[in-house]
């Protein structure tokens, strides 16, 4: 197994437990499993190491006060369930800090808090300040307001996108799982994977799902390690201690190489749905794709769904193919009328405020095969 001096000697990790971590099975928060994890947040904390905490568990915690015996089908009781727990689980957080005299902070994000330019800001700031000031942020996904469209869906995703909002240096998924393997753990076969270099070394392993209460599963977490970028260890609480220092527990992931995506365009990848589609000619598709420029109404041959200005939308070639996302600046019902004209034209026979892309290239992303590649 390789060196993990790149873990022990990280000056920020991000931390992420899910609801299996925290919980009982049948949906509690488990007070001695919080209080062990927080021991071991704290102690890589009073060794030098800034962390912040990604919490699952909401909508677990308040699974019990609310009567219900499983996570519930729709989004509606999820979002009450979320609301009852929210406060039980920074209630109890607080109070197993507070045993160690930290004080944390809780900050509650969603997908839309993310790719909107003025709101991911604000959200760095306040991070930054938490830390400058010595708070230990606690972070999840304000389940309560969230909608199906803005969700991040699993806090693993959440996880890695926090990572680089807050520049982190490694990131560490636990789970109720000690690593990664080839196949089901639980089956004679499957053998343990230590280490992850490329996605060829994720050839042929069965992905399956995990965790009892939670949203998230092996899928999710290799996802994850792969948008986060930065050295990532997958693990189980009980081997929270170990990770965190630097010991050959759980699997590494390796950052790939080439150039990231700058912190938008992953927001924008990865934390959002798009709300329709834009149709694109072949030119359009060679100019967003291969050239990186901003996509202008003349190569626009069609709209599907209804959006607003401002809302993710995916660009797709004649085929369907989505190979991209942007932050739309059209109402979906206005662009119509603007399809195969050149700005000068509808500037002309518009007015000014028409001489502008449907989507400029700053709020773009590509998803085909390209993307990760970097394009800032």
């Amino acid at each position: 197994m390789g060196n993990r001096t790149v873990i022990s000697k990280a000056r920020r990790i991000v931390v992420k437990a899910g609801s299996s971590s925290l919980t009982t099975p049948r949906g509690t928060i488990d007070a001695d499993r919080i209080d062990a994890l927080v021991d071991v947040l704290v102690a890589r904390r009073a060794a030098g190491t800034e962390i912040v905490f990604v919490s699952s568990g909401a909508i677990a915690a308040g699974l019990g006060p609310l009567g219900l015996t499983r996570r519930p089908p729709d989004l509606a009781t999820q979002q009450a369930a979320a609301s009852v727990g929210q406060g039980l689980l920074m209630a109890r957080y607080t109070s197993s800090f507070a045993r160690h005299g930290v004080t944390v902070g809780q900050v509650l994000l969603t997908a839309d808090d993310m790719i909107r330019r003025v709101h991911h800001r604000n959200a760095q700031r306040t991070l930054a300040q938490l830390l400058t000031m010595g708070v230990l942020p606690v972070i999840n996904e304000n389940d309560t307001v969230a909608t199906d469209e803005i969700r991040f869906g699993d806090n693993d995703r959440l996880a890695a996108l926090v990572a680089h909002l807050t520049r982190a240096d490694a990131l560490v998924l636990l789970s109720d799982v000690d690593a990664l393997y080839t196949g089901d753990p639980r089956r004679p076969g499957a053998a343990r994977i230590d280490e992850v270099r490329s996605p060829a070394d994720l050839a042929g392993i069965e992905l399956g799902r995990s965790g009892r209460v939670g949203t998230g599963g092996m899928v999710t977490k290799v996802e994850a390690a792969r948008i986060a970028g930065i050295p990532v260890v997958l693990t189980n609480a009980a081997s929270a201690a170990h990770a965190l220092t630097g010991e050959p527990v759980g699997t590494l992931f390796h950052p790939a190489d080439g150039r990231r995506l700058s912190t938008r365009h992953l927001w924008l990848a990865h934390a959002t749905t798009g709300q329709g589609r834009v149709m694109l000619d072949a030119g359009a598709v060679d100019a967003v794709v291969q050239r990186r420029k901003s996509l202008l109404p003349a190569g626009v041959t069609g709209v599907e769904g209804e959006f607003a200005a401002g809302d993710p939308v995916d660009l797709c070639g004649a085929d369907g193919r989505v190979v991209g996302r942007g932050l739309v600046n059209y109402d979906s019902g206005e662009i119509p009328e603007l399809m195969g004209r050149s700005t000068r034209w509808l500037a002309r026979e518009l007015g000014p405020e028409y001489e502008r892309e449907i989507i400029h290239r700053d709020d773009l992303v590509i998803l085909t095969s390209e993307e990760g590649a970097g394009d800032e």
